[in-house]
């Protein structure tokens, strides 16, 4: 079974809670019993992970710790990493909590429509405009690098004379 895939839009209510998909819910059981890491991504979205998951992104970021002392860009990125991160449990009703600071980061405002993305390593929640010109983004992107890897590959190879 393919974990954390998919997509669908909710409505994130008064509190600033999410409702969970049932498949959702079942890939964060079996990963993590149900508490999760919300983590603010930098393109501006909320991500949900496993602590497993984010304990393995951690653990490589920081493979450079002793240089936080000498270090402007470590020091920024545990910045970074500590005040955007916070553990939550997923209620029994299968809603997590959006605290106001990551709300506000994201752009998710309460009584509105969300998109939550499946990420494969865990969810994603986005403001429906953001994820609208993320995906424009990534489109675009992959045709452009389509479009280079069929020239490259079209182009005949000159020899040198």
């Amino acid at each position: 079974m393919l974990a954390f895939c998919g997509q669908e839009r909710c409505l994130m209510d008064g509190s600033g809670r999410v409702k969970l998909s049932r498949h959702w819910l079942e890939d964060f059981a079996a990963a993590c019993d149900g508490e999760v890491v919300v983590h603010c991504l930098p393109e501006g979205a909320v991500a949900l992970y496993p602590e497993s998951v984010y304990a393995e992104m951690r653990r490589r970021e920081l493979a450079e710790v002793e240089r936080a002392a000498a270090s402007l860009v470590a020091r920024r990125s545990m910045r970074r990493f500590g005040a955007l991160t916070a553990v939550e449990r997923i209620s029994p009703q299968g809603r997590v909590t959006i605290s106001p600071a990551f709300r506000e980061y994201a752009g998710l405002e309460p009584e509105t429509e969300v998109c939550v993305i499946g990420a494969e390593i865990g969810v994603e929640i986005w403001n429906t405009e953001r994820y609208r010109k993320e995906m424009a983004t990534i489109q675009s992107h992959l045709l452009r690098k389509g479009e280079a890897e069929m020239t490259a590959d079209l182009t005949p190879e000159r020899e040198d004379r």
